[in-house]
Parts: structure tokens; sequence; C-alpha cells
């Protein structure tokens, strides 16, 4: 089952007693844990909880905080809002997009990065910004880049 067992799935479920008023805690419980909500993982919550599938679908692909696919272990977002674009966040997404070899949306296949871009990450004057699990790194150069990442493993 990915890398998470049944056993841990239904820990989670049963520490929510099974409940389908907690559907959306029970998912992102395992988001956090596993990085991703495979099919598998989908269709045991369903049958626990009884609630239809398509219905767990639904949230899992309405909500961002959710991912169907694989998910690296560090996510990098490149802002790519107004102030950060005029001070060359292009330059800096393309450099990310270099040394990775992912576009924005995909995950690397050693599941280390999944790369995505936002529109504003809320610190302009630091433009360009990208953001690494949480952490600004702010006024980035392209040549740069390589040293951020070097940091996560």
């Amino acid at each position: 089952m990915g890398m998470m067992d049944r056993d841990r799935i239904d820990q989670i479920i049963d520490h929510h007693e099974g409940k389908a008023s907690e559907l959306i805690q029970i998912l992102l419980e395992i988001q956090k844990e596993n990085r991703w909500l495979p099919k598998e993982v989908l269709d045991r919550i369903s049958q626990r909880l009884q609630v239809p599938l398509n219905r767990i679908r639904h949230i899992v692909t309405f909500y961002k905080a959710f991912s169907s696919v694989p998910r690296g272990r560090h996510e990098i977002h490149v802002c790519m809002g107004t102030a950060c674009h005029v001070r060359g966040a292009p330059r800096v997404l393309d450099a990310v997009q270099d040394l990775t070899g992912i576009k924005p949306g995909e995950t690397d296949i050693d599941l280390r990065f999944t790369l995505e871009t936002v529109n504003c990450l809320g610190c302009c004057a630091l433009g360009p910004v990208i953001e690494v699990d949480g952490t600004h790194h702010g006024k980035v150069a392209p040549a740069e880049i390589g040293n951020v990442l070097k940091k996560y493993q």
C-alpha cells in the first residue's frame, strides 16, 4: 500500500472513531504522514467510513492540501507575484527547473522535490522569493539556487 500500511490507516480512522464527519481530518492526517493519498488508501477509507469513493475523490481533488499523486519530501514554492516577477522570478524558476529537472506541478523521480509556483508569498520586499518547506529564501539570484537546494536531502 505505498509507504503506509493498512494498520496505520486503520489506526488513524479508529482514532477518529470511524466517523464520516471526521473524513477531512482523517485525510489530512494521512496526507501529512504519507505526503499523498494513493487509491488503495482512499478505498480503505471509503470502506471503513461507509462514504462513497467518488465523494472522497471529489474532496481530494477540491482541496489544494491534498494530493493524489506522490509528492516530494520537500515542497518548493517559487513566487511569481508581480513584485517577484519584475525582480527576476522567471529566471529563478528556470534555475530551479534546471537543477531539479521538474516543472511546476511535478515531483522528481527520487521523491525529493515537488515544485509549485504561487502568486504571492506575502513578502514582496524580499523578491524574488522561493519557499522550501515553509522557509522563505528572499532576494535569491538564479546562481544561488543550487546552494539553497543542497540543504534539503
